[in-house]
């Protein structure tokens, strides 16, 4: 153990001051359990910005480097869209991202000990989770977990910690083609064929359970060995759907958890025939849209109170209050990071358990921000029906910390809850995913929070994917045009 540490501290990343003492000592002692094991191999990895996980696998015996050298991978990681193309000029003289990241250099993947699992499928190999930083050490402006993590620090300095539960709906379907043959390894690649394993619309029948338990137990022991909170499996409204939900932690801890789960369920499931989707409106028949309820309080740091109880009138509290503005006020601006999909546009549809517009309600499950608070109960709480799953978990809390945090700072008050949500006239959200890039483009608050380079970066990104679908040939315009002209 003191030879380890001892290696550790000489290496380049603790010289560097980018390992201080405690992530030494739980570096060293990592590195004595997975030397004391039988493990053969380690995932090292990192959230990009679509929240994928990329990486590299090495051999267990050379674990010690990742933590005394870092890990190098290719900075075009970082410069991709969701079909896995460089949409940045790499090889000319401005790239157009900060910190150049031209002629497909290298970046540094920074190991964190504490995200360190042993896989429960796969019990020979283990993931790591790494911050993506330039090769000086400097943090990337874009870096997921970073970003997370400073906003975090902000929300502390006004003596407030967020405490966030997940809600999350998927898809499990039965793989009938995997779409292997040479012709279907385009970019991105022809999507499997499925049938499904249970018929829908039958919510939460114990029946419908019954079917599909094998799976849900598959995925639940798996969450359960890598020490994920789950509370509650529960089968969704649609066929073939999914819902898992897990107790209450920090926003660091369930970005990570959130990045684990969904990579997890995608695994276990590929191996036994199956297919996982978080797509939010997946385009096969009869299939319902999947969303990410995003339940929020938050604490006194000094008193460890739940600064989101109401007073015994039943009137929300100051920090409720400019919490629940604050989201609202930078909904629209927001979506970016809470629905960076094309396909996540096409959940927001009236009277069906999603929002379609800016408004909270109290337990109101049409609403944008459904209030669930209580005098006296410390588990009062809003919850966020923005999201679609495929979102990208460190943004996506990142976005409700500046935003909240701004309500509060700036005194805002709420709205009056709304009974009616799909009718009384509150400001729509985003139409669609250019809609959303043109208000982040735009957004005063994000530049000056964010800054102009993740706000130029990821707005970049989104419109090289919005420019594909947008120039695509749909079916629809093959019907409508193919034979009338």
């Amino acid at each position: 153990m003191t030879n380890l540490k001892t290696r550790i501290e000489a290496g380049a990343l603790a010289r560097a001051g980018l390992l201080d003492a405690a992530a030494i000592e739980a570096a060293a002692a990592l590195l004595k359990r997975v030397a004391d094991s039988d493990l053969e191999t380690v995932r090292v990895l990192f959230a990009d910005q679509h929240g994928v996980l990329r990486g590299k696998t090495i051999v267990a015996c050379a674990l010690p480097s990742v933590f005394t050298s870092g890990l190098a991978a290719p900075s075009t990681l970082l410069l991709k869209d969701t079909s896995h193309r460089t949409v940045f000029p790499i090889w000319s003289d401005d790239v157009g991202v900060a910190g150049g990241m031209g002629g497909a250099g290298d970046i540094l993947m920074l190991p964190d000990p504490a995200t360190f699992r042993v896989l429960p499928w796969s019990p020979h190999s283990a993931w790591i989770f790494c911050d993506p930083r330039f090769k000086s050490g400097a943090v990337v402006p874009f870096s997921p977990r970073d970003m997370l993590k400073a906003a975090v620090d902000k929300l502390a300095a006004h003596n407030l910690d967020l405490i966030v539960g997940l809600e999350v709906e998927f898809h499990v379907f039965e793989r009938v083609d995997a779409k292997l043959d040479h012709a279907d390894a385009t970019m991105p690649g022809q999507p499997t064929q499925t049938r499904n394993l249970a018929q829908g619309y039958q919510f939460l029948t114990e029946t419908r359970y019954g079917e599909l338990e094998p799976v849900m137990d598959v995925l639940r022991r798996h969450c359960q060995a890598m020490d994920l909170p789950v509370r509650s499996m529960e089968v969704e409204m649609g066929p073939s759907q999914f819902e898992f939900t897990f107790d209450p932690s920090d926003p660091l801890t369930h970005a990570d958890n959130m990045m684990m789960f969904r990579a997890l369920v995608k695994e276990v499931c590929a191996a036994r025939g199956l297919h996982a989707t978080f797509m939010s409106r997946p385009g096969v028949e009869n299939a319902a849209a999947s969303g990410w309820h995003l339940h929020q309080s938050l604490v006194d740091r000094t008193t460890g109170q739940n600064a989101m109880m109401p007073l015994q009138d039943g009137t929300i509290s100051d920090v409720a209050n400019g919490w629940i503005a604050g989201l609202l006020t930078h909904a629209a601006e927001s979506c970016l990071m809470t629905t960076p999909t094309v396909n996540g546009y096409k959940r927001y549809r009236p009277h069906q358990l999603a929002p379609d517009s800016i408004q909270w309600g109290r337990d109101n499950r049409g609403t944008m921000v459904r209030g669930l608070m209580v005098a006296d109960d410390p588990a009062s709480r809003i919850e966020n029906r923005v999201a679609e799953t495929a979102a990208n978990p460190y943004y996506f809390f990142t976005s409700q910390i500046l935003s909240g945090l701004d309500g509060i700072l700036k005194g805002a008050k709420a709205p009056d809850p709304v009974e009616t949500p799909y009718d009384n006239g509150s400001p729509r959200l985003p139409a669609n995913l250019l809609d959303a890039i043109r208000l982040m483009d735009g957004s005063e608050f994000y530049r000056a929070a964010l800054g102009d380079a993740f706000v130029d970066y990821i707005t970049t990104i989104r419109q090289a994917e919005w420019d594909r679908y947008h120039l695509a040939v749909s079916q629809w315009e093959q019907a409508e045009y193919f034979g009338l002209y």
